[in-house]
């Protein structure tokens, strides 16, 4: 951890610089986040799909996808699987009575996946990093690659060390099979108490098959970064970039939808399939918004699957607005809200 580019003394720091400023004025207070709740979960359970028998046959395309909420994929890629910051708990918080809920339960069960060839944390926040999950899958012959730091957590909650891979940006690990896992840069921060802020590294991360190249943002905000891993590590068939739990309070460190976009730009090349929304209630603005904003903004290359609903980029061509389904009383203004925000900036 010392010898990282990325750490300074006694702590992890951002070695690029934010392409969006921070809007201090405009914070949440407490009453906000925890009592103004008009639109911030959906209005009955979302569609979801049971994936077991798709997974039990081999993705034709050589690339598969499966979005289980959150931040949470099953990716199958050129026959090798990897489960991507798995969340089954119940709440995103330090306390099982306490913190965001999430909105319905996983469509699968831990016990239930198939198995595993690697499970990639991109860093050590609760709706990233899940201490039932994490239990769960330490039961299993399944190796863990993560940032650098956070092994001290796996490790603690049962997984073996020598089944625990840490990497600093710009490292690779290799798995059986010929699939390349690299950690990538990206724009955030750390930490699960008062006390450990920044102590391990957030990172984004690439997965390069035989024939296949996937990205995966963890969490981020806009920086140069995503340029240099689009010119570094693309091209790439599939991108899975953060949209939800935005603020202009924290737009150094989130995405959001609208920087989701730039930040795909910049990459440069394949499909995009957001994540790291639909599930919790983790900031003011409603639920389904960053799938209006894309859909209104970006449809082509936009992958929006069901819950559970395993998909291959290259047999998708059009985006369903299942999400309205859990909005009854809220139609109008979703699409309301998506014709305002797709509207053209003016000075």
């Amino acid at each position: 951890m010392r010898a990282s580019a990325q750490y300074a003394g006694e702590s992890f720091v951002n070695t690029y610089p934010a392409s969006t400023p921070r809007v201090m004025d405009d914070r949440p207070s407490l009453a906000d986040f925890f009592f103004r709740n008009e639109g911030r979960v959906p209005g009955k359970a979302l569609p979801a799909l049971d994936p077991r028998a798709s997974w039990r046959k081999p993705a034709g395309t050589g690339l598969r996808a499966t979005w289980l909420g959150h931040s949470t994929v099953l990716l199958d890629i050129d026959g090798v699987r990897v489960l991507t910051d798995p969340v089954w708990g119940e709440r995103a918080s330090p306390f099982s009575f306490l913190g965001p809920k999430r909105f319905q339960p996983v469509p699968v069960a831990i016990e239930e996946l198939p198995p595993l060839d690697a499970v990639l944390v991109s860093h050590d926040h609760y709706d990233h990093l899940d201490y039932p999950s994490i239990r769960a899958l330490a039961r299993r012959n399944v190796p863990f690659i993560t940032s650098l730091g956070v092994g001290v957590h796996l490790e603690a909650w049962g997984v073996p060390p020598e089944r625990i891979t840490e990497l600093d940006w710009w490292e690779q690990a290799e798995l059986p099979g010929g699939l390349a896992i690299t950690a990538a840069p990206s724009h955030h921060f750390s930490g699960r108490n008062l006390k450990d802020r920044n102590a391990t590294l957030w990172s984004s991360f690439v997965l390069r098959g035989t024939r296949h190249a996937v990205y995966f943002s963890g969490d981020s905000g806009l920086s140069p970064h995503f340029a240099e891993i689009g010119q570094r590590l693309g091209p790439f068939d599939l991108v899975m970039l953060e949209v939800g739990a935005f603020h202009p309070s924290w737009g150094n460190v989130h995405l959001g939808p609208d920087n989701a976009l730039a930040a795909w730009r910049q990459l440069g090349s394949g499909r995009l399939l957001p994540v790291h929304w639909g599930t919790f209630n983790l900031a003011m603005h409603p639920w389904a918004e960053p799938a209006e904003v894309l859909l209104a903004k970006a449809p082509e290359g936009l992958l929006m699957p069901r819950l559970g609903e395993a998909i291959e980029p290259a047999h998708v061509e059009t985006v369903t607005p299942w999400w309205r389904e859990a909005m009854p009383g809220h139609r109008g203004q979703a699409r309301e809200a998506a014709e305002f925000l797709a509207l053209p900036v003016k000075d």
